[in-house]
């Protein structure tokens, strides 16, 4: 698949949960097709406790999301 975005570059959402959300991408997955975009994508993760005594917690996680999911903000339009 064609990459269309890198690393640093603006993006918009176009589909998902996520739609119309802007952001940077902070990572690009080129064999998975996959981008890991700044505030978007982002889950819970329940984890468990490592050590006794110590709690479980709950941490927010960036996910990637689909690079066709994806369109590059060029000269400050949006679409």
């Amino acid at each position: 698949m064609k990459q269309h975005v890198k690393k640093g570059d603006t993006v918009y959402v176009l589909t998902g949960n996520e739609k119309g959300k802007t952001g940077k991408v902070l990572r690009v997955f080129p064999k998975l097709a996959m981008v890991l975009v700044e505030g978007v994508g982002m889950r819970k993760k329940h984890q468990k406790p490592r050590r006794e005594g110590q709690k479980g917690q709950i941490i927010d996680k960036h996910f990637p999301i689909h690079i066709s999911n994806v369109a590059p903000v060029r000269s400050g339009k949006k679409k």
